[in-house]
C-alpha cells in the first residue's frame, strides 16, 4: 500500500497556471502507474492524466492535452501535474491516484484499476 498526498490547488483566474503535487509514502513508489484524476460538482471522476511506473510514457485527457503536463521523480516518490492555461471549466477537485505495475512502461487511463487515491486538493479557476 502507498499513502498519497496531494498539494498545489487553489483559486486561479482564467488563462493562469497551477501545479499540483503528489507525494507517496512507503519504498515502492516506483511499482506504481500513477494518475491524476478530477471530479467536478455533479459530474462523474474523469481521467486528467496518467503516467507509467518509469514515467516514459504518459495520457492525457482530449481536454487537457497541451495544456497539462504529468511528471513523475521516483527518487523523491512524487508525481506532479502542471496545469497551464486554465480555463472554469477545469474547476474540481483533483486526485492523485496508484496503481501496481508489473511492466515498467504501460500507463492505465482508467481509474477503476487504482487502488490507492489521494484526498483531493480543489482546483477553482475563476472567469
Amino acid at each position: 500500500q502507498v499513502q498519497l498526498v496531494e498539494s498545489g490547488g487553489g483559486l486561479v483566474q482564467a488563462g493562469g497556471s497551477l501545479r499540483l503535487s503528489c507525494a507517496a509514502s512507503g519504498r515502492t513508489f516506483s511499482s506504481y502507474a500513477m494518475g491524476w484524476f478530477r471530479q467536478a460538482p455533479g459530474k462523474e471522476r474523469e481521467t486528467v492524466a496518467v503516467i507509467s511506473r518509469n514515467g516514459g510514457n504518459t495520457y492525457y485527457a482530449t481536454s487537457v492535452k497541451g495544456r497539462f503536463t504529468i511528471s513523475r521523480d521516483n527518487a523523491e516518490n512524487t508525481v506532479s501535474l502542471q496545469m497551464n492555461s486554465l480555463q472554469p471549466e477545469d474547476t474540481a477537485v483533483y486526485y492523485c491516484a496508484a496503481r501496481q505495475a508489473v511492466s515498467y512502461n504501460t500507463y492505465f487511463p482508467g481509474a477503476s484499476g487504482y487502488g490507492n487515491w489521494g484526498q483531493g486538493t480543489q482546483v477553482t479557476v475563476s472567469s
